[in-house]
Parts: structure tokens; C-alpha cells; sequence
């Protein structure tokens, strides 16, 4: 009659070799049950088995399954092929060998290491000690070399995730690279589409649900893509919501950028994720096709950071949302509709009024902002449209080695300042030793030099930057221009034209606007270059003698 009514333990974890035959869960068993054949006291009455679990923790479903097993009485023995499989971390295994088992009364048997707690001269505790921490060495060392083997895959521009999100899947020939999956692309693609138009989060998730479109986590239920808990659903049945829409519009990922390393697990011990600062992603740009070009998603970024109140209706965004701001005190204004005898009156005015501190608080009717903007928008697609055509009939490469030789002067200028710097630097703790100078005077001189040193620095680097844009032009100067060319033919102004070309537009009077255009730096640095070739025309000249105007006004 058998003593002993045992479990056969069985783990293999991921990080394991595969491949080797003797780690295998067919290779375990058949050496437990050899085992137990040969000693008629055992009977093995069951088998957990923990395929694809760590031996670091001790929360595996099959060993929880032992547990309740053993506290319940039908075991009192346990079978491993190795100590290892136990566990690897060196505390906690040490803990049920010498607490939870034998208080229990569980004999413990490891095979391939000779031990067993019934017999106490098979393996002493200072022998069982120096296993147990191998094992815990062992799967250090593992864990380094992992996130090692991670860390060179992501900056090397490889997918090393489980489950890509929305929009994308594994390359079938290449698992450590993302190919769009054209079904959601097209999803993605009008949620950014709609939002541009001016729809608002809560009416694109609502108009995705009204269609039947799935959201992310049904689309890849549906066939069959893995994904993680929750995904971008958070709701119970799976709808598109507001929240689901704005991940999507705040994921880079859709521009061609690979973001990896957002998160980790403090040490191979802890389960807890915590979040990094985004400082310390790891970011591979063009690591993939984009599904939204960099443009567009900057532009919906721009939107975000707006103050984007919405009609009563949810529906849509107001079209100067975000934009107005009072000429006098700087604050946003107010969009108010009046209603008398049936008729609309809307009007935008300020807030703060005279009462609050706004010396000149502007009230203005909707149907003349309108009317002006369309009009200086037109305008100054004109004076793009005109400076394009004029850089595209003069030599641009004159023009950029002109711009190179001024870099490149200024650069000398600075790396000379630069080494007087250092050079003086280098003589003054000479001087302190010799005592030609004193403490405070060697202190108060070297931080002088210091700051000149690291000015000069930040302006060399400034202008190589500048430089190498300047070098690497290809006529990337005017991809801007093609932003307006697009509404050159606007005949009425909608959200997308005004958030799309318009940075901000000031309010001084009834008849005076300050509207700053998107890209307005490069309109006026093109200019500028032009004027100093002499290449300028009478209008765009007129144009740049208003800016700088307007720019000495503001200063």
C-alpha cells in the first residue's frame, strides 16, 4: 500500500530552450512516472502543469492548483524533475521547502538533483541553499539579457510587441515588422478625416456605432488578431466611445513613428508595470508605412490644444473655436446668439468687459468675421501662390549656398569664442594655484567662462541645425506652400480651412483684425531671403514691410 499519494509538477517557461529536449513537459513526465515506478511507497495521483510561466513567481495557475491540492489533504507529496522547476527565485522556493511543505507534512522530491526530504542524507539544507541560488543567478541573468536583446531590437527600429494596435498587424514575413491592415486603416483614416472637418470625439464614436463599424477590440476579436485587455473599447459590449476616438487621435504610431518602451516592470521580480516618462520611450522614426501623414496628425494636435466648445447639438465644432482672442486684454472671446422677432443675431464679444479691466472690450457680428477672414485668407493664399511661382523661376542653389556661407560664418565666429573660453578657463586655476588670483576671483571667472562657453556651444549647434536643413533642402522649404495651395479654390470658409491655415486671430475693432497664419515664420523668412537677393516683387514687398510692422508693434 502506497505511503504516499503524490502530484507530478511540470514547468516550462518561455525563456526556456525549447529545443532541448530534457527541459520538455513530455520529457518531465516520463521521468517522474520512471521515478515513481521504481519506489512503490509513491503514487502519483495527479499532474500540474505550468506551460509558459516564470519560475520567479509563484502566483502559476497550476501551482495554486497544488496548493489548494496539499491544504486540502489529497497530496502529501511533491514531484519535480529539478529544484528549478519549483521555482528560481531564491527566497520564496526556500520558503516552502523549509515552512510551507513540511508543515503540511509534504516530502519533497527533485530528481535530477538527488533530493528528498525524506531521506536526510540525500541533500543537506547548505547543498539545497546553493541550488536555490544558482537558479535565482540564473534567472537574473536571463532577465538582463532579455531586456538587453529588447532594448537593441527596439532602437533598431523592431516590433518586439505581442498585440499592434489598431490599424496595423505583423508582417507575416517579418514578425518584428508592422504592415497596415487596409480594413482599419480606413476607419482610422476617417476618424482623423471627421475630426478635422470639426466633428467632436463623442459624435465620430457615435457616428462609427450608428454605421456598425466594430471598434478595435470586436474588429480584432472578430478575426481573430490577438489584443490586450481592454484595448481602445472601455465600455462592456465593446461600442466605440469618445475616449476610444481620442487614443487614436493622440497615437503617433500612425505617422510612421515606432514608440516602444513605454512601460516596464522594475525588476524581473515584480509583475507591477509602471509607466515611463516619455523622455525614455524609445522612438525609430519611418520604422513602418504611415496611415496619417505627420501634417495632418500635427494638425488634429493642434485642435486638441484648442478651446474646442461644440454646438448644442455635439455634433460639430464652432468655426472660429479656439482662435478669437480680444486685441485689447488677450482673452478668448465669447460666441452669443441673440434671438428678437425670430430673427439670429450672432455676435462674438470679450468676456472681461470694462468692469473686469478690459479698456476696450470689441463686440463683433459673426457675418462680418466671417467676411473678412475669407477675404485676408484668400488674400495671403494669393501672396503664397505668387511667392512659389516666383522661387520656382529663380536659381533656389544661389540662394542656399548664400545661406550656407552666412551659417558658416557665424559658426567660425562662435567655435572662436569658444576656445577663448576654454583657453581662459584652462589658465585660471593656474592662476589660483601661483595665487595670482584669489578664491572668489577664480570662482566668479570661471563661471563667467562657463556661460560663455556653453552660449557659444548652444549657438553652434543651432546653426549646424540650421545648416544641415539648409544642405538637405531639396525645396522641403516649400512643402509649407502646398498647405495653402489646397484651399485655393475656397469659395466659403469651414472649420478645416480655418484650423488648417489660421494660428490665431486678434481682435482690435469692429474693422481691425491681426490674423496670424499658420507657417507665417517660414512665409516671412522666405521673403526676407528674396528681398536680400533683390528678387523681391512690389506686392510681397509690401506684404513683408507690413509684418515686420506689425512684429515691432507687438514687441
Amino acid at each position: 500500500m502506497p505511503q504516499y499519494q503524490a502530484t507530478a509538477y511540470l514547468r516550462l517557461s518561455y525563456t526556456d530552450d525549447r529545443s532541448v529536449e530534457s527541459d520538455s513537459i513530455a520529457n518531465q513526465k516520463k521521468l517522474i512516472e520512471d521515478f515513481a515506478a521504481a519506489h512503490p511507497d509513491i503514487e502519483v495521483i495527479s499532474e500540474r502543469v505550468d506551460d509558459g510561466y516564470s519560475g520567479v513567481l509563484f502566483d502559476r495557475p497550476a501551482f495554486q492548483e497544488m496548493m489548494n491540492d496539499i491544504i486540502s489533504g489529497n497530496v502529501n507529496c511533491v514531484i519535480v524533475k529539478d529544484l528549478s522547476r519549483l521555482g528560481r527565485e531564491y527566497i520564496e522556493t526556500g520558503r516552502y521547502l523549509r515552512q510551507v511543505f513540511p508543515a503540511y507534512g509534504v516530502r519533497f522530491i527533485a530528481v535530477n538533483d538527488g533530493i528528498d526530504t525524506a531521506n536526510e542524507q540525500s541533500g543537506d539544507d547548505l547543498q539545497i541553499s546553493l541550488k536555490n541560488l544558482l537558479n535565482d543567478t540564473y534567472c537574473r541573468d536571463i532577465s538582463v539579457k532579455t531586456r538587453s536583446a529588447l532594448l537593441t531590437k527596439r532602437q533598431n527600429g523592431d516590433y518586439v510587441g505581442a498585440c499592434p494596435i489598431y490599424g496595423y498587424r505583423k508582417d507575416p514575413e517579418n514578425k518584428n515588422h508592422l504592415i497596415i491592415d487596409e480594413d482599419a486603416a480606413r476607419v482610422v483614416r476617417d476618424i482623423y478625416r471627421r475630426r478635422i472637418d470639426g466633428a467632436s470625439a463623442k459624435h465620430i464614436a457615435e457616428e462609427l456605432n450608428r454605421l456598425g463599424v466594430l471598434s478595435p477590440m470586436a474588429y480584432k476579436d472578430s478575426r481573430g488578431i490577438p489584443h490586450p485587455t481592454g484595448g481602445y473599447a472601455d465600455v462592456p459590449d465593446a461600442k466605440w466611445s469618445a475616449q476610444a476616438v481620442i487614443r487614436i487621435l493622440r497615437e503617433e504610431t500612425y505617422t510612421g513613428v515606432l514608440l516602444q518602451g513605454r512601460q516596464e516592470t522594475r525588476n524581473h521580480k515584480l509583475k507591477d508595470i509602471v509607466r515611463k516618462p516619455k523622455e525614455d520611450w524609445v522612438r525609430v522614426e519611418n520604422a513602418h508605412d504611415p496611415i496619417i501623414p505627420r501634417q495632418k496628425f500635427e494638425l488634429v494636435q493642434r485642435i486638441a490644444s484648442l478651446d474646442t466648445r461644440t454646438a448644442p447639438d455635439g455634433e460639430t465644432v464652432y468655426l472660429f473655436s479656439g482662435l478669437l482672442v480680444c486685441g485689447c486684454c488677450g482673452g478668448r472671446m465669447t460666441r452669443k446668439v441673440n434671438r428678437v422677432k425670430g430673427k439670429e443675431y450672432i455676435y462674438y464679444f470679450c468676456p472681461t468687459g470694462k468692469k473686469k479691466g478690459c479698456p476696450h472690450p470689441v463686440m463683433l457680428k459673426e457675418a462680418d468675421l466671417v467676411n473678412c477672414v475669407l477675404a485676408s485668407l484668400r488674400a495671403h493664399i494669393q501672396y503664397v501662390a505668387s511667392l512659389d511661382r516666383l522661387l520656382d523661376s529663380i536659381d533656389e542653389d544661389l540662394l542656399d549656398r548664400e545661406d550656407i556661407a552666412r551659417l558658416k560664418a557665424q559658426i567660425r565666429d562662435n567655435e572662436v569664442r569658444l576656445e577663448e573660453a576654454r583657453r581662459f578657463k584652462a589658465t585660471l586655476y593656474e592662476n589660483y594655484i601661483s595665487e595670482l588670483i584669489s578664491r572668489k576671483d577664480y570662482q566668479d571667472f570661471k563661471s563667467r567662462y562657463t556661460e560663455r562657453e556653453e552660449q557659444a556651444q548652444a549657438a553652434i549647434d543651432r546653426l549646424r541645425g540650421e545648416m544641415e536643413l539648409v544642405t538637405n533642402n531639396a525645396s522641403a522649404h516649400l512643402r509649407w506652400t502646398r498647405h495653402f495651395k489646397e484651399f485655393s479654390n475656397m469659395t466659403a470658409l469651414d472649420r478645416r480651412a480655418v484650423i488648417a491655415t489660421i494660428q490665431s486671430i486678434r481682435v482690435r475693432g469692429k474693422n481691425d483684425l491681426e490674423i496670424t497664419f499658420r507657417y507665417q515664420i517660414e512665409f516671412v523668412k522666405v521673403l526676407k531671403r528674396l528681398e536680400g537677393s533683390g528678387k523681391l516683387t512690389p506686392d510681397l514687398r509690401e506684404v513683408l514691410a507690413a509684418l515686420m510692422r506689425a512684429e515691432k508693434e507687438a514687441a
